[in-house]
């Protein structure tokens, strides 16, 4: 039975047992409530206000660019803004990935990926049995029907699943939790890498069109992530079987995790598709991006039908790819990248002092992508019973606190489990990452003093 704590108003919240404080101002890393209470956005809404909020540069920028063109259908015509932005975002993205598909949000970028993947195999061989897309377990790819179906969160797609295409998943590079019990991160990424080539066996390379990963991994379990050699095995894998490799760094990228792209972590590894959204425009307006290999846009596009069967109208908004593109030169400008990867290492390693709360179970993460596990039982690793609400009792003592996690569970079986991202502005400076550390630890020691 719904708690009904939501406003009484015209708007259908999403969730109606919560009952959503007022934000009245944003101002730097900062929220402000209606009550005038201040609050260090400790998780960028949902890691997309990557620069804070209010930016006055952006907003004098937005109202330039809507007097001189808000609005243009991508079917249609061309705008400067929106070859910027591609230009501007096939420079941060590596190898030849050098074509740019706009679209509004994370979910139409993984959703349009799918497609495209499938839309290069028919277009490369006249026909193909190609189509479908391994994914993995505890990941999140959005919520449309393509994107919900690669995603491997129970919790959040049970409901769905009648109407949902049923991709086969394989296990994520969770070490805390590996089911082979490896000793070390290495060797669970090698059992994971393998792990993909033993299922395009089973599901068989002729009808295997791609495979999806997080480089860093969300919401579905915050900070997870591998070391290097598994994008290696993965990149290898996938040319074996002439699978291609989605990267989805709709929350990773765009400097959130101290490169410009995740996947630099690892080396020199290039994926065929990248997809891109929350950070590119850090929320001052809806985008969303799908950028290709040479190959994939050639075989489409120069060498095949030379059209792609897939849009939406807000597709390339030339307003929205104006702003995208005026964060990201705030960004370089800014050495904004640079200050994720440096304040990212001071809190983490401020962070390796919560492990004296029995209720830590493990941190990881890179830049200012840091997840946070919390467990009823350190030497088991046992997790809290869902109906403890766990994540929740954390939650509300960070807000008491004046800071902003973002809350999640179901990582251990799709119920049990709780944790927190930690995702703060990517321009934060040291002396707020203090304020923040200190209110975690705060919430976390509350947290024990009501539980234990």
């Amino acid at each position: 039975m719904s708690l009904n704590k939501a406003p009484k108003n015209e708007v259908f919240y999403r969730n109606q047992n919560w009952n959503y404080p007022k934000v009245v101002k944003g101002e730097g890393v900062f929220l402000y409530g209606e009550n005038g209470k201040k609050y260090l956005d400790a998780c960028s809404g949902s890691a997309v206000a990557n620069i804070g909020h209010g930016n006055k540069e952006v907003a004098e920028y937005t109202k330039e660019q809507m007097e001189k063109v808000a609005f243009t259908h991508l079917s249609r015509w061309t705008v400067d803004t929106i070859e910027d932005c591609a230009h501007k975002l096939a420079q941060w993205t590596p190898g030849d990935l050098n074509h740019v598909y706009f679209v509004s949000g994370g979910s139409e970028a993984t959703e349009t990926a799918l497609k495209l993947a499938r839309q290069y195999f028919v277009e490369r061989d006249g026909k193909s049995s190609k189509w479908k897309v391994i994914s993995k377990w505890n990941s999140f790819h959005g919520n449309t029907i393509g994107s919900l179906s690669m995603t491997g969160i129970t919790g959040r797609k049970k409901i769905y699943d009648p109407i949902l295409v049923q991709f086969p998943k394989i296990p994520q590079f969770y070490h805390y939790r590996n089911m082979w019990g490896c000793d070390t991160l290495e060797e669970t990424s090698i059992k994971c890498a393998q792990a993909l080539e033993t299922e395009i066996l089973r599901q068989g390379p002729e009808n295997v069109m791609a495979f999806i990963s997080e480089p860093v991994v969300g919401s579905a379990a915050p900070g997870v992530h591998p070391t290097p050699i598994y994008f290696e095995m993965v990149r290898e894998i996938c040319n074996r079987y002439d699978v291609l490799w989605i990267d989805d760094e709709v929350m990773a990228g765009c400097g959130r995790t101290g490169k410009k792209m995740a996947i630099e972590h690892y080396g020199n590894v290039v994926p065929d598709i990248i997809c891109t959204a929350k950070g590119m425009s850090c929320g001052y307006t809806p985008i969303g991006t799908a950028t290709v290999s040479d190959e994939i846009h050639n075989t489409i596009m120069v060498n095949g039908s030379g059209s792609f069967h897939h849009g939406h109208t807000y597709a390339g908004n030339p307003l929205s790819a104006g702003i995208a593109w005026k964060v990201m030169s705030i960004i370089e400008r800014e050495g904004y990248v640079e200050n994720s990867a440096k304040q990212g290492q001071y809190l983490m390693e401020k962070m390796q002092d919560l492990y004296k709360y029995p209720i830590v179970g493990d941190i990881r993460g890179k830049g200012l992508m840091i997840g946070v596990e919390f467990v009823k039982d350190k030497a088991t690793k046992e997790p809290f019973d869902a109906k403890e609400k766990v994540n929740s009792k954390i939650t509300n003592y960070c807000l008491d606190a004046g800071i902003v996690p973002y809350p999640g569970g179901g990582s251990v079986d799709g119920v049990r489990g709780d944790h927190v991202l930690i995702a703060p502005p990517i321009n934060i400076a040291k002396e707020e990452v203090d304020i923040l550390f200190e209110g975690l630890e705060t919430a976390i020691k509350k947290t024990c003093d009501e539980i234990l």
